[in-house]
């Protein structure tokens, strides 16, 4: 398993925004094959900062997630609502 944390700071004017197309990018998410997990979250002392948890059964299908149409709308329509580029760390996992 293959797990990516994506940290997303949201300009405060596109908090409802981004949320509504990240839960559009996180419904298909789970439907892809060899998707394990797709979160969303939102912190609870800022709500402008966000923590997308990705888990999938392998890198090709963690790659291939960046190629689906879903991603690509998602990630071309939020570019501009972040207050600085999103981050993204990558982990494997040791258990389960």
């Amino acid at each position: 398993m293959v797990v990516a944390t994506v940290f997303v700071q949201v300009k405060p004017e596109h908090i409802k925004d981004f949320i509504e197309e990240t839960m559009k990018n996180h419904q298909e998410s789970i439907k892809e094959p060899g998707n394990m997990r797709f979160d969303v979250l939102q912190s609870s002392d800022d709500p402008a900062s966000f923590l997308l948890y990705e888990a999938y059964d392998s890198e090709d299908s963690a790659a291939a997630h960046k190629k689906t149409a879903h991603y690509l709308a998602w990630r071309d329509t939020v570019a501009d609502w972040m207050a600085e580029p999103r981050k993204a760390v990558k982990y494997k996992a040791i258990h389960p």
